[in-house]
């Protein structure tokens, strides 16, 4: 008996489609390694018409109040909520993530988010009127972009889909989403959930490759292209914007260290630090991936963080004792398997550092310490449960380890003296830096960048400004 494959359709101008050609992709739960469904392979003519849907319907959208826009975001929270299984169950199948994890730690921080983006919506600020010259009132408007073309990552496909749809509906624009092609599913039912709220062209789906993201950024229409992805998809985005001076909000990779001194409760770090390290199987850019520790605890701490690894499950969504599912798809588990099977004489695998099981793309929690700075295992994103550990002797050689990577976008300090978690909080190049504690994210602050891990904002009323213009507007007093 054949099991008939779920058809996913792209969602344009508030109708589902198959892709204009009719070409599509096959889906695998990445658990299985089975085809589950099948998705839109999309290419110029699908662009093209969501685009046109966008364009067309960004006028009345950006003449709406911001009151509006907060109650349609609102609606589309509760919805959210009301749907939240139906989410997760699509979520798992797309990623293989716990369902009992994406029930706690994704519905309710996206119902959050969404929220938090509709008060924002009404929380326009700027500098006061006022006559900067003799005779003319100078007033500041913060206006809607336009056409936001916005490409989703494989790793949080939901969670991150809410950061780009959420920040531009709320300033007043309109939205061309497309997740990955490994992962479309939640996606195209948020946007089943969403085109019954929102009028029809505000909020547009298309399912596709990368030739499909690379032709929405090339696409005139788009006044800004937002991407969570890869350095390389960065850099190509950034560069294809640049043709029509298209604005444009990278979040790319990251090398997370973590920095740990000898002051602290080393069972607590550990047990804090490994859970950073492996919660969504290591595929998440913030990772606590890169463990620094002072020489006098280095020994201590890796036995430590090797049990932690040995005791940390993975497996099947519906198993409530596993921490983390498998990696996304057989590329990713090549590559996160590549940098085992790299690794120099010097390393040591303490924990992991193999595929477990035969079925799906699952690998196990990894330790690997006995590294050196320029290590390709160091200096490059592995993004899977591998967590590096290398010894420091001072403040010093830690701060110069932490920074001496391409990319900028988290870190944290472990240590119990104040004044060293200050000093350490202003070196650290990275967007953000946590103290005593990994992960945590809250929607009212911002999240992104700098380096190779991109610019631009996500969350926060800087997330907000994002996806807003400025306008001076000028009047004579004299009529």
């Amino acid at each position: 008996m054949t099991t008939e494959l779920r058809r996913l359709r792209n969602y344009i101008n508030g109708e589902f489609r198959d892709a204009a050609d009719g070409r599509t992709i096959d889906v695998v739960n990445p658990a299985t390694g089975e085809v589950y469904a099948t998705s839109p392979l999309s290419r110029q003519a699908d662009v093209d018409a969501a685009m046109q849907a966008a364009e067309a319907a960004f006028p009345a959208w950006r003449d709406t109040t911001p009151a509006e826009r907060q109650k349609v975001l609102l609606k589309i929270a509760d919805a959210f909520e009301e749907r939240a299984e139906d989410l997760i169950a699509a979520e798992s199948e797309n990623t293989g993530k716990p369902l009992g994890l994406t029930r706690t730690e994704e519905i309710p921080p996206m119902v959050d988010q969404i929220r938090f983006f509709a008060g924002a919506a009404r929380m326009l600020e700027g500098r006061s009127a006022g006559e900067y010259m003799e005779g003319l009132t100078s007033i500041v408007r913060r206006e809607p972009i336009g056409v936001c073309a916005q490409v989703a990552p494989w790793n949080y496909p939901m969670m991150m889909g809410v950061w780009k749809f959420a920040p531009a509906l709320a300033a007043g624009n309109t939205v061309v989403l497309k997740p990955s092609d490994t992962t479309p599913a939640s996606t195209v039912l948020m946007a089943e959930i969403i085109g019954a709220i929102a009028p029809k062209g505000v909020f547009n789906v298309i399912c596709g490759d990368r030739d499909t993201g690379r032709a929405m950024v090339e696409h005139p229409t788009p006044a800004m292209a937002s991407i969570t992805g890869s350095v390389r998809a960065g850099m190509q985005v950034a560069e294809s914007a640049a043709k029509d001076l298209k604005r444009v909000h990278l979040e790319l990779g990251g090398k997370a260290p973590v920095v740990v001194f000898e002051d602290v409760d080393i069972a607590k770090a550990v047990e804090e630090i490994s859970v950073a390290g492996y919660f969504n199987a290591g595929q998440d850019c913030t990772a606590a991936c890169r463990v620094l520790v002072h020489e006098s605890i280095h020994d201590e701490f890796v036995a430590a963080l090797a049990k932690a690894a040995e005791e940390t499950k993975t497996g099947a969504a519906d198993d409530e004792d596993v921490l983390y599912g498998p990696l996304n798809n057989a590329t990713q588990l090549k590559h996160v398997s590549g940098f085992i099977e790299r690794l120099p004489a010097h390393a040591r695998v303490e924990a992991g550092g193999h595929q477990v099981g035969d079925q799906g793309y699952f690998y196990a929690p990894t330790v690997v310490s006995g590294l050196k700075q320029d290590d390709e295992i160091i200096q490059h994103e592995v993004f899977g449960p591998v967590i590096t550990v290398q010894s420091f002797t001072d403040e010093a050689q830690a701060l110069a380890y932490a920074n001496d990577v391409p990319y900028a976008l988290a870190s944290s300090v472990w240590t119990k003296d104040h004044g060293r978690a200050m000093r350490m909080s202003r070196s650290l190049d990275f967007g953000c830096v946590w103290i005593n504690t990994h992960i945590a994210l809250v929607a009212e602050m911002p999240h992104g960048g700098f380096k190779q891990s991109g610019y631009g904002k996500d969350l926060s009323a800087y997330g907000f400004d994002d996806y807003t213009r400025i306008k001076h507007v000028m009047t004579s007093l004299d009529g």
